[in-house]
């Protein structure tokens, strides 16, 4: 129960009005101190007990109330930091912290100026992979210690990839811990928004769309510019339906379907109305772990895959950011890290037309899992094939996804002209856009767009997207011609009409925009995902240097190569990690009990 005073004060900690006795106080513990010392925030041991700061985040909520709570109270905050997308617990201790600067940790991604008492700059400076297993006592006192935890299978990473494998494991009789280096679940699988490509599914069926595996192989492999491994396409989409049932098995709703660059049919499933599908996955992942009481463990860093004289796989080495270095012994190991979208220097030393990119990415795709893995031997294949997604809102850096395209809106220049097939691939839009003056393009689309895709209520809440009654209004006061504008789209809207774009033969043209009012999002493209990564098999198998099998150690997700490419097709992602997050899970489970 929460009185008015606890409110209140939750109020005045996110808006920033404090009273002047308050913010004497450096930061929150000094604040804290003040209403009774450290047993406010800590347990008896007046220190974190576990990395997930568990009573700490407890105590939090014990006082402020939920995420919910917290967002009601306040006042004039035009964007609540409150009212986000994060799936998964509340965790308070990713923003405010006790004994230095509190960051929002939204401002990771995106630029709407949250203000924080006691709040400081974001940033993320942390010591590669390759510093924390050089000359590190701690960790050589670690390795000689007995193992703090004993399980069959480690998977490190949260996000659809890990938490996939997780559940698979579980239900396969396997005793599972997740480790996850981020406060928070998710990875950047919170961030999809798009949706997830299956073929032949009952979804479809009931909707009457006709598709086959063999269409949605040939879409992915064309997509990937015909290098993608075929043996990995074969199990991405022959397995897509089966990943769909598994996953509303588990209570997730994917009975939207709608379509995203690059395929020829309907085969993108997401939640009912067109709802981000990333955030939902991963809250549904995230609650059936919970349910099976597997070990997730957050600010927890896999720094080494330990293995034994012949070979395989023996543990991992953590460090915990509250309870430093020690090791968890296992006899397998799931990688599902994620990319290194979020690490431009990376990024750009693979392909420097892309230095100084924004990405999409959330703030711990850096690649910290590439070297885990390749310090424990594993190939990497096609790390030089990196994709920018076309559509990052200017305003606010928010990922706009591409089925926004999918249901409709247009792509225009300055000019107000089109410029490109709509849904073509990303690649092909992305630098398409960056013809354009000032390497930005505008998003346009009306009302029936808007009702029929829930995610863009979101932007509209944001404040990303202009609106005006008139088109020509609305160009104008965005930098667009206004006239030109209006002869574009009356000219769209004629081949929705006829059922054919004379223009850029679009493919499907599923509304005229002429209903209600009419918006306009700037966008431009940034860096969205790194097809290549550590080598498997079609059995989710790492392989070695020496192309053979590294026993005990699988891989999953975005930290893979060979699946998508030079290039991935919007919502092959989730199908991706779903799908071989299973099947690593699965056989690590088999190899365990083998």
């Amino acid at each position: 129960m929460k009185t008015p005073f606890t409110l209140s004060l939750a109020a005045g900690l996110v808006a920033g009005v404090l009273a002047a006795p308050t913010l004497a106080a450096d930061n929150l513990a000094g604040f804290h101190n003040d209403m009774g010392g450290c047993q406010n925030c800590h347990s008896d041991a007046n220190h974190p007990t576990d990395d997930n700061l568990t009573f700490e985040n407890e105590q939090c909520q014990s006082c402020h109330g939920d995420l919910a709570e917290v967002a009601e109270s306040e006042q004039n905050v035009e964007h609540s930091p409150h009212l986000s997308h994060l799936p998964g617990e509340p965790a308070c201790t990713s923003c405010h912290s006790g004994h230095e600067k509190s960051v929002v940790y939204c401002d990771s991604c995106h630029s709407f100026e949250y203000d924080m008492p006691f709040g400081g700059k974001w940033e993320r400076q942390e010591p590669s992979i390759d510093a924390l297993v050089k000359a590190n006592s701690d960790r050589e006192k670690a390795l000689k210690a007995a193992p703090r935890a004993t399980t069959d299978i480690v998977v490190i990473g949260s996000g659809g990839a890990g938490l996939s494998a997780a559940v698979a494991a579980h239900d396969k009789g396997a005793k599972v811990i997740v480790l996850e280096k981020e406060p928070l679940v998710g990875g950047n699988t919170k961030l999809a928004a798009g949706g997830m490509n299956a073929a032949m599914t009952q979804q479809q069926k009931a909707k009457g769309i006709e598709d086959s595996l063999a269409l949605m192989t040939e879409d992915t492999m064309k997509g990937g510019r015909n290098i993608n491994d075929p043996a990995l396409v074969e199990v991405l989409v022959g397995h897509s339906a089966a990943s769909v049932d598994w996953l509303t098995g588990l209570g997730a709703d994917l009975n939207d379907v709608g379509r995203m660059g690059g395929a020829s049919v309907n085969r993108t499933h997401r939640p009912t109305g067109g709802a981000g599908v990333g955030a939902h996955v991963v809250q549904v992942l995230y609650d059936n772990a919970n349910q099976r009481d597997i070990d997730i463990r957050f600010n927890s860093r896999a720094v080494e895959i330990i293995k034994d004289e012949a070979g395989q796989v023996k543990g991992v080495l953590v460090n915990g950011a509250h309870t430093g270095y020690y090791w968890i012994k296992a006899e397998a190991v799931v990688v599902a890290t994620g990319g290194f979208g979020r690490n431009n220097d990376r990024v750009s030393e693979l392909d420097p037309k892309l230095k100084g990119f924004a990405a999409t990415n959330h703030p711990g795709a850096t690649g910290d899992g590439l070297d885990v893995a390749k310090n424990a031997g594993a190939a990497m294949q096609d790390l030089e094939y990196i994709q920018a997604h076309p559509t990052l809102s200017v305003a606010g850096g928010v990922m706009v996804t591409e089925a926004v395209r999918g249901n409709g809106a247009i792509l225009v220049n300055r000019d107000g002209k089109r410029f490109v097939n709509e849904i073509t691939t990303r690649d092909k839009a992305s630098a398409a856009i960056l013809e354009q003056e000032g390497k930005t393009a505008f998003l346009i689309f009306d009302d029936s767009v808007r009702h029929s895709l829930k995610k863009i209520e979101r932007y509209i809440e944001l404040g990303v997207v202009p609106t005006n009654a008139s088109l020509k209004a609305l160009g104008e006061a965005q930098g667009i011609d206004g006239a030109e504008l209006e002869k574009t789209v009356a000219r769209y809207n004629e081949f929705v009409a006829s059922g054919q774009d004379a223009d850029f033969a679009r493919p499907n043209l599923p509304r005229s925009l002429n209903q209600g009012s009419f918006y306009a999002i700037e966008v431009t493209p940034a860096v969205h995902h790194t097809m290549g990564g550590v080598k498997i098999d079609n059995q989710s198998e790492v392989l070695g240097d020496d192309g053979k099998v590294i026993k005990g150690m699988f891989a999953a997700g975005e930290v893979s190569g060979g699946v998508h490419g030079a290039n991935r097709l919007g919502g092959n992602a989730i199908s991706d990690i779903v799908t071989f997050g299973r099947l690593a899970g699965e056989n690590a489970a088999k190899f365990v009990k083998q």
